[in-house]
């Protein structure tokens, strides 16, 4: 099933190439985009807000929207909410030297600080490969590296020397293998993005619960900002996991999922 998705959002990115859709026309979008960042230069942050927050609600996203909403957010001093849309932008845009600057800035003032447990330095290389690209940037990755072996095979049949199709040959042979490591990536982000949810705390203090319900026993206290994973739900409540491994229960209206 996850190997179909990675396979359907290969084939959309390539028509992403050629078309772009979305439910209120484009110019409109331009003129609320506009006003937003007019709204931010002037100082009228949470006006800028409403502007760009338009636009979220229609489905409209963004590196440059979630960038400018969480630069809002941050104005007004919700830093919960400023480090979601920084961490909306930089899934988009893992590369953005931008956006991350903001994000390791926004970072500095949240309460927590929380030690992830130890991982093998194969494991931390393995991470920072997978988030070198989002789902459509590893797409794109797999369509380039696609067309290259097309173009090697085809120049194979022209070719008018044997050494020039032990060269092609081999060369399709290394583009072939690139090839099938690109798509297992994409494979394993689609498959990442699937199952496993991170989220933000948007309120000042949170006390987690060990169990799913009010009365439950205080098991520890998150704040603002902090990122977690969120690992399942049962009515109003969420099952979050921080990166040093302490698992609890909160209110799903007090994480926001990235």
């Amino acid at each position: 099933m996850q190997n179909n998705r990675a396979f359907t959002l290969f084939f959309i990115s390539i028509a992403s190439f050629l078309v772009f859709t979305i439910d209120i026309p484009a110019s409109q979008v331009d003129d609320i985009m506009a006003k937003g960042n007019k709204f931010y230069r002037d100082g009228s942050y949470e006006k800028a807000i409403d502007e760009y927050g338009q636009l979220v609600n229609e489905g409209y996203f963004g590196t440059s929207l979630f960038y400018n909403l969480g630069n809002s957010y941050y104005r007004v001093g919700k830093i919960g909410y400023a480090i979601l849309y920084y961490e909306k932008a930089l899934k988009l845009s893992p590369s953005d030297e931008d956006v991350q600057h903001n994000l390791n800035f926004a970072r500095l003032s949240t309460v927590d600080r929380i030690q992830p447990l130890p991982k093998f330095f194969l494991f931390d290389w393995w991470e920072s490969l997978l988030n070198s690209f989002s789902e459509n940037g590893w797409a794109y990755i797999v369509f380039v590296v696609y067309l290259l072996l097309i173009i090697l095979v085809a120049l194979y049949f022209f070719a008018r020397s044997v050494v020039q199709q032990k060269i092609i040959f081999f060369s399709s042979i290394a583009v072939v293998f690139i090839l099938a490591i690109c798509v297992s990536l994409l494979i394993v982000k689609v498959n990442r993005e699937e199952t496993l949810k991170s989220g933000i705390i948007v309120k000042q203090a949170v006390t987690v619960k060990s169990s799913p319900e009010a009365t439950g026993t205080d098991a520890f206290v998150i704040h603002e900002g902090l990122k977690v994973n969120i690992e399942d739900k049962l009515d109003a409540w969420v099952k979050i996991r921080l990166a040093d491994g302490k698992v609890g229960w909160i209110e799903n209206n007090l994480v926001k999922q990235i």
